[in-house]
């Protein structure tokens, strides 16, 4: 329709009462609208037609009397729009003018070469210029800095693209005393063809926004950054490394004595001095302060200090270094006086740490004039303490960490070995390095156990899981397998009866809803037995590594032997294997965690050990340093054990064995036989209790066993005296009464002996008795 001709009618008062489309349609009132309110409700308070929407219309109005024969009815309203054309400001554009200049945004043009030609007032306010004096000025010539650069090398490549971009710059205007955040749009502005003419820029300040988003992303960042470790000085160390410079300038974690042996300190702290030991500090890029001050050195903090009075009323502070407070304390701590001299601070906050109602310690944060122009406000205490409050949580972690580690590794080497074990058959060095980083100790152990018949058990054995519990664990472990060593069962029948016993035990718990399943429940063990007369080592393991054995020509190579299942499983039998372990030979015996890595699997761990087995030491101790230094230059995930041991053989000149006929005259020959051979070791002294023990063994193998019978003396540091026969029926010390003929055979063996025993054979029994041989 065209809608440069509308109308309408007007009665006499001025009221409207018809509307034509065409009306409604140049001015946007709708018939039931208009129709009955005065024209005046058309008009503007200057007279010009105005639009529905409130903006003036051009418009040329011809009113018109109406008459009806003699007399006025009414007026005809006659409307032609002017074209836009004519006035010189359309409508739209006043629109778009005055978004343009009344919008809150700083929008500028630019050409193509990024210089405006145009800018709302926000923007000119930006670099305090009129129009006049910013139009054709580049962007740089109007403001300095690196983000201003940054924005005019944007602005040249939408012009050159033709894409939008956004920046978020932080730029500190003329006159003002910090910098702010702005969020910039750069657009391209093109014609009808797509082709850019030009370039927006809208910018915004949202500098409390972006305050805001840091906050929380340097909380947010606090919760993963620190506490990646169970270790206090290291947790310390990542906050302080977290808050600088993001936060502050410098920034000390200084804590209580008490809480780096893993211990709380005492609820109330006296009213005095206040002695810290610092964990961990961090300083701005720029400032050495490692000539000042030092980590792990305990500093005093007199009571005047903003540390001592934050720890003492269990509350933050916040000064200015012109503060009377800080004035009075600079001048009675030279230390901190000359941190003030040599680096400018002019604000800081102390912040207590506190967890479980008690504090810790004291953060300590700092702004330097150089680097950060704003002091610290009431915002800065807020944030602060969220921050010290996630370090609170993760050092008491780390200080429960360290106590429970400390005890466990008490429990630990309690219970094993303190010293390499002297015993003849084999010559023996060991060493336990505890789980490092995160890690609690582990339940590895070893031990080294003497055996009759100058023989010896070597064993190595982990426990499943960390802590005071695998400790404990361990140390059943241990005293079970020395019980059943003592017993002298062989290396395959002691795990059997092993796997029996932690079976049993967990039978017996596992009604108890724990949560966990039992450190012994898949614990690995390796039993071996030396013979130094025989040069025969007999092993058996339960899901434990097999030992390495080094040769005197210095060829090595894992032991090829059966591996059974972990203990407590009580899936398959165990089997043992005998090997000949040469004079001069080396055994290693270890855990796995001394083989396996994040970057090392278990065969590049035996090759590595191989190797390293292989050079030069000069001495057992020594080489297992060795060993340790080159697997495990660095903190283990798993606790580490090895267990080195060089057997020696027994030639003929410390040993002697007879078989004996099943006659009782024989019980002669036999004391004549062991006093000649003790002639001949030079060992005569000891010729009566010999021949005493020799007398009362054979005499009962004679009676209660049958043959066929040996005498075997071994001379060692110990004399040991043997006695086997065929029957598996074991002896027992009894009391003999005052009138009774026998029964007291055993009896003396004992007193005259410093241990005596029996160990079963395949073919029977052996009898044995260890005397101490005082050598001249």
């Amino acid at each position: 329709m065209d809608v440069s001709a509308a109308a309408g009618v007007l009665d006499r008062d001025g009221c409207v009462t018809h509307w034509s489309s065409g009306a409604q349609e140049l001015l946007g009132y709708a018939p039931v609208e208009i129709i009955g309110r005065p024209v005046d409700d058309l008009l503007t308070a200057e007279g010009t037609l105005r639009h529905r929407d409130g903006l003036a219309l051009h418009a040329q109005v011809h009113l018109c009397p109406l008459q009806d024969i003699d007399r006025d009815c009414g007026f005809l309203l006659l409307l032609t729009a002017v074209p836009e054309a004519a006035t010189g400001t359309p409508r739209h554009a006043l629109l778009a003018q005055w978004i343009f200049e009344q919008q809150p945004l700083a929008v500028a043009i630019c050409d193509l070469d990024a210089r405006l030609l145009r800018g709302n007032q926000p923007m000119l306010g930006v670099g305090g210029f009129s129009e006049e004096e910013a139009r054709g000025r580049r962007l740089t010539e109007i403001l300095q800095g690196n983000a201003i650069e940054e924005v005019e090398r944007r602005v040249l490549r939408v012009a050159r693209t033709g894409k939008a971009e956004a920046v978020e710059p932080i730029v500190r205007l003329p006159g003002e005393s910090k910098a702010h955040a702005w969020a910039m749009d750069v657009f391209p502005l093109k014609d009808a063809d797509g082709s850019v003419r030009a370039v927006g820029v809208a910018a915004s300040d949202y500098s409390q926004q972006y305050d805001s988003r840091e906050r929380i992303a340097l909380i947010s960042e606090a919760r993963t950054r620190v506490g990646t470790s169970l270790d206090i000085v290291g947790t310390a160390r990542e906050f302080a490394e977290l808050a600088v410079p993001r936060f502050a300038d410098f920034v000390s974690v200084d804590l209580l004595e008490p809480v780096f042996q893993g211990e709380l300190p005492a609820p109330v702290l006296p009213r005095g001095v206040t002695a810290l030991r610092m964990a961990a500090y961090q300083w701005a890029a720029g400032h050495a302060l490692d000539a000042v001050i030092s980590a792990t050195e305990v500093h005093t903090h007199p009571w005047s200090s903003p540390v001592a009075r934050c720890l003492a009323e269990n509350r933050a502070v916040r000064h200015s270094t012109k503060d009377p407070e800080v004035i009075r304390w600079l001048a009675e701590d030279p230390v901190q006086a000359s941190l003030a001299e040599t680096f400018g601070p002019h604000s800081l906050i102390a912040v207590p740490i506190r967890a479980q109602g008690v504090s810790l310690g004291v953060v300590l944060f700092v702004r330097y004039e150089a680097s950060h122009e704003e002091a610290f406000g009431p915002d800065c205490t807020a944030i602060s303490e969220d921050l010290v409050d996630r370090l609170a949580i993760c050092l008491d972690n780390a200080r429960r960490f360290t106590r429970e580690r400390g005890i466990a590794l008490a429990l630990q080497r309690a219970l094993l070995p303190r010293e390499s074990t002297v015993h003849p058959a084999v010559e023996t060095a060991a060493r336990y390095l505890p789980a490092g980083g995160g890690a609690q100790a582990g339940g590895d152990w070893f031990d080294v156990v003497p055996l009759p018949g100058a023989r010896v058990g070597l064993v190595v054995g982990d426990v499943v899981g960390h802590g005071i519990n695998a400790s404990a664990t361990m140390g059943r472990l241990r005293t079970a397998v020395r019980t059943l060593a003592d017993i002298d069962l062989p290396p395959e029948e002691l795990l059997t009866h092993l796997d029996d016993i932690i079976t049993h035990t967990a039978g017996e718990h596992g009604g108890e809803p724990t949560g966990e399943i039992p450190g012994d429940i898949g614990a690995t063990c390796l039993y071996a037995v030396y013979d130094p007369v025989s040069g025969t080592c007999s092993l058996a393991r339960a899901g434990h590594p097999a030992p390495v054995l080094i040769h005197p020509d210095g060829t090595s190579g894992v032991i090829d032997m059966p591996c059974g299942p972990p203990l407590g499983l009580g899936s398959l039998p165990f089997e043992a294997a005998d090997v000949i372990v040469p004079e001069g030979g080396l055994l290693a015996l270890f855990t796995d965690g001394l083989l396996t890595t994040r970057d090392r699997d278990v065969d590049e761990g035996c090759s590595d050990l191989c190797s390293a087995l292989a050079l030069p030491a000069t001495s057992l101790d020594a080489l297992c340093d060795t060993v340790l230094d080159t697997l495990c230059p660095e903190p283990h995930a798993d606790d580490v054990t090895l267990l080195l041991a060089r057997p020696c053989v027994f030639g003929e000149d410390r040993l002697a064995s007879w078989d004996l006929p099943s006659n009782p005259a024989v019980v002669a020959d036999a004391r004549r036989l062991a006093a000649e051979q003790l002639a001949l070791w030079g060992l005569a002294e000891a010729a009566f209790v010999t021949q005493l023990v020799v007398s009362e063994l054979v005499t009962n193998a004679m009676r209660h066993a049958g043959g066929p019978i040996r005498l075997r003396l071994i001379k060692g540091e110990t004399l040991i005296c043997e006695v086997s026969d065929g029957s598996s029926v074991s002896p027992y010390l009894r009391r003999a009464r005052v009138f009774d003929e026998g029964g007291r055979g055993l009896f003396m063996v004992a007193q005259f002996t410093k241990r005596w025993g029996t160990r079963y054979t395949r073919t029977g029994k052996t009898i044995w008795g260890e005397q101490v041989l005082h050598m001249p």
